[in-house]
């Protein structure tokens, strides 16, 4: 889809419509970022950017300015990051690269202004947001949060649960600057496996057709390795709650350990293996990560 464009978004009306996208999106008024905190957001260094289709915004993304360590003595504009607090794209244009274009123009922001890390979450079992976030924007995670908004009921929380993944997007950084110019290639499953890589947690096949976690993760011996998620975590729990229950408390162990041992998450792969769709996290480890490991709120 090329018939769209994206702009700054500073005008009360237009935020209005921002409030209005996202009571669209998220029947519950809790998660609403109303129009008067987007007005102050706008007029005071934060970054809404909006993406329209005709007249009609059809997606946004929202961003303030925060400390990258936030317990730091660093004087703040030495220690300046972009937080991204909300994207989200009205539901029949979702799959036409509009949330990866919001991103890369939210990218631009920063740059402009001298800022080279963007922070967001996510749930990490959810597998679409791990392929924009790490595989095409080439982010990283290393930090793992337990239940980030609490465990009351909520348009954020699933089966009482809000895990996510801290990303970091360093932004000027070679590897970003490669993976979006389309100059960094990207390994399939088949090349990471050749080099020695692991899958630590292979699933099986319930009667339903739905993948089950491994009773245990295997330790990992190497500095390249793969976690198993769900393709479709919204379906599994749709159709076995109690399933998607045991892949929270799976992943959340075994993703914690493995970051806490000093792995970073690096890749994320979609594709065909044992003869059915698999997704996997890549975690490497020392050298081989080629980034930079910042550990500046790991306590």
């Amino acid at each position: 889809m090329s018939n769209y464009t994206i702009r700054s978004l500073k005008t009360l009306e237009e935020l209005k419509a921002v409030e209005r996208l996202q009571r669209l999106i998220w029947d519950d008024p809790t998660t609403v970022i109303y129009h008067h905190m987007l007005i102050s957001l706008a007029r005071n260094g934060g970054s809404i950017l909006g993406a329209f289709h005709g007249e009609q915004l059809i997606g946004f993304v929202i961003g303030y300015l925060g400390l990258e360590a936030p317990e730091s003595e660093r004087p703040a504009m030495a220690n300046l990051k972009l937080v991204s607090q909300r994207m989200a794209v009205l539901p029949e244009y979702r799959g036409t690269g509009i949330g990866y274009e919001l991103k890369l123009a939210q990218r631009r922001f920063a740059v402009e202004r001298g800022i080279r890390l963007i922070t967001w979450t996510f749930d990490p079992l959810i597998s679409r947001n791990a392929h924009l976030n790490i595989r095409k924007l080439g982010a990283i995670c290393q930090i793992y949060y337990r239940d980030y908004y609490g465990s009351d009921d909520s348009a954020l929380v699933k089966l009482h649960s809000s895990d996510r993944l801290l990303t970091e997007w360093w932004v000027t950084s070679n590897r970003v600057e490669q993976r979006v110019s389309g100059r960094r290639s990207s390994l399939s499953l088949q090349q990471y496996l050749d080099g020695n890589a692991v899958i630590l947690n292979p699933t099986t096949v319930n009667a339903q057709g739905l993948p089950v976690p491994a009773e245990r993760s295997e330790t990992p011996h190497s500095t390249l390795t793969l976690f198993e998620i769900p393709t479709d975590y919204d379906a599994i729990i749709r159709y076995d709650s109690g399933l998607a229950q045991a892949w929270r408390a799976h992943s959340r162990e075994a993703l914690e350990q493995l970051l806490n041992q000093g792995y970073v998450i690096t890749d994320f792969i979609h594709g065909t293996h044992g003869g059915r769709e698999r997704s996997f996290y890549v975690l490497s480890y020392g050298e081989y990560s080629e980034i930079r490991v910042n550990r500046f709120n790991r306590n």
